[in-house]
């Protein structure tokens, strides 16, 4: 997902920079809500989701939905009387039932659903439940960052319906276990809407039956793990076109959905599309939802990663709604890079807890430089890296709180991102590093991770133990502070270093200039440590702070 306000509008000339804060989770708080909806108890490990069949009829006039979900799980070993689906208090639940039509009991506790069930019914061989509700869903008044469902107009007044709901819930508009440690292997989704308009969702199309009253059902269906957030639906004027992609594993669609009268604008901004793709498979892996394809729909917002059908509202312009990004002079559109990396952190590799959104959006936030280095250099991509450093806040932590369905700082874009980057250059092989990144895309491809299981899956592939790092840039809010004086000694140059704000394993080597045209690194901790740089004049000293990030004292 993209942060609110902006993600580094910013253009060197003009000196101005649109600081980036998301506050989409930010609580002061915690209520029982926070627990029932970001907690892992015995009503939710007791049961896997591995499909769900959604079917919702659209009164777009009444901004009104009503619709059923058929959720089929198998019980695990911790098995209990009861199962925790979650959906927002404002939907009406009109019944819960097995299969075979017999009603289930069932309480409310804010927003979620605890339905009872036997242990016969847990080890049923295709447990499944189906949930039939109605109501008027939470309407977004600024999405993406606000969520909720998206009742628009396009420009000629036609009805246009989208949703944007990561971090509010896709309880918001549909039943389901709402915790993003369980992502169904496969899900079905059926959408009835006015037959002159078109249904887009995730995956690929299975048909659309024509209804009584102008009225169609359109059905989509996804064959890989998806997150609940992820799943969308789009109503609307829409006009398709396509293209194939030979990727490195297989030749695979990629689909674009416009609104009518933009077809022949997209026709050419799309373009970006193809280098794009081959850009994330050299650097990252090979895209991981192919039997689905790759697709951008078109959205009144400005972006959201829904797994396979990208929300795209960026108005077809470059960068980030007009404005350059880090002040460099490509062109390239911010919304296709950013939320197409979120193919590959977020909805292939995704984070158990949203504590840990950082694998999602620091992870992305950096292939946005892998994917300006593929295309430009590593020079242009070091200056784009950099430019990340004038949104970072350091105002907290940036892992949330578990099992409160808590966020962290904002900064898990950018200063997540400065961190890998910091990281790389410490490891400085480019050969391990790589293998490290594209094997967490292997080794993890279609999983939920904890952030540790990150952290422990790179010291390993890298052969170090990096957790002093990680530790300083994720868990504390003050990144390391280099702390240094200077004293000219005749022609030479004494200095004195340490890092302060740091705990006492922190270890980050430091680079400075020794001469016009060598360098010399030193690993510096929180103990001061003294050196003498030969035939050095205090004017000329300085310290590499490119391929790092840190602030000075």
């Amino acid at each position: 997902m993209l942060m609110k306000n902006a993600i580094l509008l910013i253009t060197f000339c003009m000196g101005a920079t649109l600081v980036a804060q998301t506050g989409l989770f930010e609580k002061k708080n915690f209520t029982r809500a926070d627990s029932l909806r970001g907690g892992l108890r015995p009503e939710r490990t007791a049961f896997n989701i591995y499909y769900y069949d959604l079917s919702i009829d659209l009164d777009i006039p009444n901004k009104f939905i009503s619709g059923t979900v058929d959720i089929y799980f198998q019980g695990t070993q911790e098995l209990s009387d009861r199962i925790q689906i979650d959906l927002f208090k404002n939907l009406k639940v009109k019944s819960i039932q097995d299969l075979n039509g017999t009603d289930l009991t069932y309480t409310r506790d804010e927003n979620a659903i605890f339905i009872d069930l036997d242990e016969n019914f847990m080890l049923r061989t295709q447990p499944a439940i189906r949930i039939s509700y109605e109501g008027t869903p939470t309407a977004a008044q600024n999405p993406p960052w606000d969520g909720g469902l998206v009742w628009r107009k396009d420009k000629n007044g036609n009805p246009w319906v989208t949703v944007a709901c990561q971090g509010i819930g896709a309880s918001l508009w549909w039943p389901c276990k709402d915790h993003q440690s369980d992502e169904a292997d496969s899900v079905k989704i059926s959408i009835t809407h006015p037959s002159d308009l078109v249904a887009i969702c995730n995956g690929n199309l299975r048909g659309i039956t024509k209804l009584d009253n102008n009225r169609s059902k359109t059905t989509w269906a996804v064959t890989y793990p998806i997150n609940n957030y992820n799943v969308t639906l789009n109503v609307g004027k829409y006009v398709n076109f396509n293209e194939k992609y030979k990727g490195v594993e297989t030749t695979f669609d990629l689909d674009y959905y416009v609104l009518d009268y933009n077809l022949d604008k997209a026709k050419q901004h799309f373009k970006q599309v193809i280098p794009m793709m081959k850009a994330y498979e050299e650097m990252l892996g090979p895209y991981p939802f192919p039997r689905d394809g790759f697709g951008l729909v078109e959205t009144p917002y400005l972006g959201m990663e829904h797994q396979g059908a990208i929300a795209y509202g960026n108005k077809f312009k470059w960068g980030y709604d007009g404005y350059p990004m880090s002040g460099l002079d490509i062109d390239f559109d911010f919304i296709i890079i950013h939320e197409s990396g979120h193919e590959y952190w977020g909805n292939s590799v995704g984070s158990q807890d949203i504590a840990d959104m950082w694998v999602h959006e620091g992870f992305c936030t950096y292939s946005e430089a892998l994917y300006i280095e593929y295309l430009h250099g590593k020079d242009t991509a070091l200056l784009y890296c950099n430019g990340w450093k004038m949104a970072v806040e350091n105002d907290k932590p940036i892992i949330g709180n578990y099992g409160l369905n808590s966020e962290g700082s904002g900064d898990m874009y950018n200063k997540a991102a400065l961190m890998l980057h910091t990281l790389r250059w410490q490891v400085n092989d480019d050969k391990k590093w790589f293998a490290t990144i594209k094997g967490i895309q292997k080794d993890f491809r279609f999983k939920t991770v904890s952030g540790d299981e990150i952290i422990a899956y790179m010291n390993t592939q890298l052969g170090k133990d990096y957790t002093w790092l990680f530790n300083q840039y994720l868990k504390k809010a003050s990144p390391p502070v280099l702390n240094y004086q200077l004293e000219q000694n005749g022609r030479d140059l004494d200095v004195t270093m340490k890092w302060d704000k740091v705990d006492d394993d922190f270890c980050l080597p430091v680079t400075v200039k020794i001469s016009a045209k060598k360098t010399k690194t030193y690993v510096i901790t929180n103990v001061p440590q003294k050196f003498t740089v030969k035939k050095m004049n205090y004017k000329n000293f300085k310290v590499d702070d490119k391929h790092s990030y840190f602030l000075y004292k």
